[in-house]
């Protein structure tokens, strides 16, 4: 069967770049791929190099008034996940609680193997930080 290769980039819209910014490279610790603009910053998400790449923007984005949804409703909170790693995590999780990020979690996953760590981005989307055993 034909598919993708993978993803390539993942693109958020968000409404203060600069809040979101901060919390993705600043708290996370994502390494920027370039410094930001006005209305975009990319980041990687995983080793500096390499795809997929993710993305903040305040921008427009492509075919965006092809929308089915009402003005205004075109995004809404998302959900995605960082793979991380163990020895990481407490330093990753210290780090948002004294900015104030409340992180939920450790959570179980048994049918995944692997334990996660839930936390919100200034944009209420849902932020996974996950690690397998």
């Amino acid at each position: 069967m034909k598919r993708p290769d993978g993803l390539c980039d993942l693109v958020i819209v968000v409404r203060d770049l600069q809040d979101s910014i901060r919390f993705y490279r600043d708290l996370l610790g994502l390494e920027p791929e370039a410094p930001p603009g006005d209305q975009w910053a990319w980041f990687y998400s995983g080793a500096v190099g390499t795809s997929p790449r993710f993305a903040l923007t305040t921008a427009t984005l492509l075919f965006e008034e092809h929308s089915s949804l009402p003005e205004g409703a075109r995004f809404g909170p998302s959900h995605y996940a960082f793979k991380a790693h163990r020895e990481d995590l407490p330093t990753i999780v210290q780090r948002m609680e004294q900015a104030g990020v409340t992180v939920h979690g450790p959570q179980r996953l048994d049918w995944m193997l692997a334990e996660a760590h839930y936390m919100h981005d200034p944009d209420d989307n849902l932020v996974e930080l996950w690690t397998p055993d």
